[in-house]
């Protein structure tokens, strides 16, 4: 049997060796592939990627300018600009917290920022400020605030919010003073927003500071030296409320028109007008901000700055108040004020108002208040009484009243005298005048206003009621919209509704009810007729006597004269807006009847009637015609909800004009509230002061 021979196996180490060197031909192969690729993108594109890599982005920063300042009728400073040195810090794009702390550490060695109290939520950012700090205190954070149900992380914000809340629980911080200014510094650079610009210190910077921070500012990114503007206030706290105020940095938009001021261009802390004229005008006193181009690397970092444009001052403010009258009139009412005081007449007195103007523009000349607490006696600065605080002012309306019935025919020029008879009302004390019933036995227009005849002024209404009465037990008004006849006429001088002045806050007058049980009140029908019923602001008896005086005509009043815009240097350019008096209304009245009119305001100064209110003023030069008001009032108690039986007080009030043949200025005056056991004398005294020291200011040309 022939024995089959074996086949013989190929060795396997043949077969890997194939593979291998197969494997790394094609790792050669692609490796050479790369090469030329990159050789290729290198030789042809290589200029494009190295411009690419040293690529920066060019954006622009605004910068505050100086507000426009605000000067009195004469030129002079109300609200200026002080220019100060100060420290900035404009942040730049998705710069780190510890890029931050460097710098705040830095700079810290060369600038002292005064002490403030810090937060416990800045105290923990400057201690996570810190990269080993935060990543230490994520570690020690309790798993369900490190990750989600699912095991992942939470976003970033959601852990720096946990590691904050963990800090300021768990880490006590007793920072060396050192420690403390860095912290400060610290947090006013973490505040701005990214290409935003902020203040580390605008305020007593040192020439050292200046020159140190200058010789660093290569080691100190986003730092530099700049200009600070605050506002200064040559005449102190004169007419501070009607000047309003300026938020400050840290303040920034107000809340209520935060929206409206960012879609307007304005950045969240700009500081801006807040109240009254800065409010009023602040679109005109902003300015247009400067604007800086920044180079901003490929890396974020701001690698150069160049002024694009310097920015406009805001425009100015030229008002109609002469602040050397202002000055005057603020002291003489600070005065007589003190003296009702030290009489023991302001127990129950919340303040004391006066305003003067040109009857004959509606510019106002000058604008003084006080407010006084009644419980602590203390007393502050409330020019804007004048304009939002309402007072029953008596007798001072009884002109209005006299020339209404003139216009309504109930009496005329040439008949207009009237029986001087109280009325007696049924359960009702005796409706009288001030003097002893009897006095007169009849009395005219003229001498009516003289002698401050309340009972004229009764039957006047009565009139005009077409009233049937019948002494002690009847009273029936016919014309059942008498109040609102006797309101359509003091309205035509301004009474009881908005003068329309351009400053904001003005409030209407308060008009009392009219009906009681679905019953005319017939009583407070005679109240309104002499001035003891509706209660008015004292801009608007300035609007109202400014009326009688310049012939009929209301004028609206304004503070504002004009708006200019200035250059850089503060030098005037051009005037941008020039105000104009407005007549808002002619009183439909002959000049007969106004003649009469001011004959019985004239008298009231000047007459010779023993019971003439303001005889005291008959000296004065030149010739003042007036109309004092004494109201019964009564003082309420802002913190007595109930204000049960309050207690009775007086209230003394003048309107007056001079001269009395060709007005150049009017004044209101008021004094609410005083004991009824005053002798008054306040508002003439006042009121003569006024008058004198206005004349000797402007003359009497």
């Amino acid at each position: 049997m022939r024995r089959q021979r074996t086949r013989k196996a190929k060795p396997k180490t043949s077969s890997l060796r194939f593979r291998l060197n197969l494997l790394f031909f094609i790792a050669f192969l692609l490796l050479a592939i790369l090469v030329a690729q990159l050789g290729y993108l290198q030789i042809v594109f290589g200029d494009k990627f190295e411009a690419e890599v040293e690529r920066t982005d060019k954006t622009v920063i605004s910068g505050n300018v100086p507000r426009g300042m605000i000067y009195d009728t004469k030129g002079r400073v109300l609200v200026g600009n002080e220019a100060q040195n100060a420290i900035t810090y404009t942040k730049g794009i998705n710069v780190k917290s510890e890029e931050m702390l460097s710098v705040a550490r830095k700079l810290s060695q060369y600038l002292t920022v005064p002490e403030t109290t810090l937060q416990a939520s800045a105290l923990a950012d400057y201690y996570l400020a810190s990269t080993a700090h935060y990543q230490s205190v994520l570690t020690k954070l309790p798993k369900n605030q490190r990750v989600n149900s699912a095991g992942d992380s939470l976003a970033e914000n959601k852990l720096y919010h946990n590691a904050s809340q963990y800090v300021q629980a768990n880490v006590k911080q007793d920072l060396t003073p050192a420690q403390r200014q860095v912290a400060i510094i610290y947090t006013k650079m973490a505040a701005a927003y990214q290409l935003s610009t902020v203040f580390i210190k605008n305020q007593a910077v040192t020439a050292t500071e200046v020159a140190e921070i200058g010789e660093h500012l290569s080691d100190l990114p986003g730092i530099a030296v700049g200009t600070n503007w605050q506002r200064e206030y040559p005449n102190g706290d004169s007419i501070r409320s009607i000047l309003g105020n300026v938020t400050t940095e840290q303040q920034g938009l107000p809340e209520d028109s935060l929206d409206s001021m960012l879609a307007s261009g304005y950045s969240r802390n700009d500081r801006v007008g807040n109240s009254y004229l800065e409010k009023q005008y602040e679109s005109i006193l902003r300015g247009t901000k400067s604007q800086t181009e920044v180079e901003v690397s490929n890396s974020n970092q701001i690698l150069n700055s160049v002024s694009a444009y310097s920015g406009q001052k805001g425009s100015d403010l030229n008002l109609t108040i002469d602040s050397a009258y202002q000055t005057k009139v603020e002291a003489e009412l600070a005065k007589v004020y003190a003296s009702a005081k030290t009489a023991g007449d302001t127990q129950y007195s919340d303040g004391a108002y006066a305003v003067a103007m040109d009857p004959n523009t509606g510019a106002i000349k000058a604008i003084a208040g006080i407010q006084n607490d009644p419980k602590t006696g203390k007393t502050t600065d409330d020019a804007l009484g004048v304009i939002n605080r309402t007072f029953v002012m008596g007798s001072s309306i009884k002109a209005a009243m006299v020339l209404g019935a003139l216009q309504k025919g109930v009496i005329s020029v040439d008949n207009n005298t009237i029986a001087d008879t109280p009325l007696y009302l049924p359960a009702t004390p005796i409706k009288k005048s001030v003097y002893p019933v009897g006095t007169f036995s009849s009395l005219n227009a003229v001498s009516a206003l003289e002698v401050s005849s309340n009972i004229y002024m009764m039957w006047l209404a009565m009139r005009e009621a077409n009233a049937v009465y019948t002494p002690h037990s009847y009273i029936k008004m016919k014309n059942d919209n008498i109040f609102q006849d006797m309101r359509n006429n003091f309205q035509q001088y301004g009474l009881g509704y908005k003068t329309g002045i351009d400053l904001p806050g003005e409030i209407d007058g308060y008009l009392g009810t009219t009906k009681v049980n679905g019953q005319l009140k017939s009583g407070s029908v005679l109240d309104l007729s002499y001035g003891n019923y509706d209660a008015y602001t004292l801009i608007q008896m300035i609007q109202y006597i400014s009326t009688v005086a310049n012939g009929g005509y209301r004028m609206e009043p304004y503070v504002v004269d004009s708006v200019q815009k200035t250059t850089d240097a503060g030098k005037i350019k051009t005037t941008t807006y020039q105000r104009q008096p407005l007549v808002l209304n002619r009183v439909d009245v002959t000049n007969g009847q106004l003649a009469l009119v001011k004959q019985g305001l004239y008298n009231v100064v000047h007459g010779t009637n023993a019971w003439g209110t303001a005889h005291a003023l008959k000296d004065v030069t030149p010739a003042i015609a007036a109309k004092t008001g004494t109201a019964q009032s009564f003082y309420y108690d802002p913190t007595n909800p109930t204000n049960a039986n309050p207690p009775e007080t007086t209230t003394l009030s003048f309107v007056g004009y001079a001269p009395a043949d060709k007005p150049k200025v009017a004044i209101a005056i008021v004094f609410p509230n005083l004991s009824t056991s005053s002798k008054g004398g306040y508002n003439t005294t006042l009121a003569k002061a006024m008058i004198e020291d206005y004349f000797k200011i402007e003359g009497n040309n």
